[in-house]
């Protein structure tokens, strides 16, 4: 009697077996599809992490800038034309990153 049972139980086994795997063959489309979506899009948080790190290098840029443009004035002041010249295109740099800054967040 106990080898009938365990003898049913070990060929009810592979049935269960190909039934699990024709359940993930249909569902692969489906999984495969909704990965790929995955992929393709970006969250939310996803795209606040770009925005955040996108204005941490401006702003890193604008430091840099305003150092440069503090130097160039200091030799302006100086009698530098050169520097004169730098500080200029610095300061027009400057503003237009700001300006940029600006439009963007309205």
């Amino acid at each position: 009697m106990e080898r009938t049972v365990i003898l049913a139980a070990l060929l009810a086994l592979p049935g269960c077996t190909a039934v699990s795997a024709a359940t993930n063959l249909v569902t692969m489309p489906v999984r495969a599809a909704s990965k790929a979506v995955d992929v393709a899009t970006v969250s939310q948080s996803e795209r606040d992490e770009q925005r955040g790190r996108a204005l941490r290098q401006q702003e890193e840029r604008l430091g840099k800038l305003d150092r440069a443009y503090r130097t160039q004035s200091a030799a302006c002041e100086q009698g530098d034309d050169d520097a004169c010249a730098r500080r200029d295109a610095t300061g027009r740099e400057i503003e237009a990153l700001t300006s940029s800054q600006y439009d963007r967040s309205e």
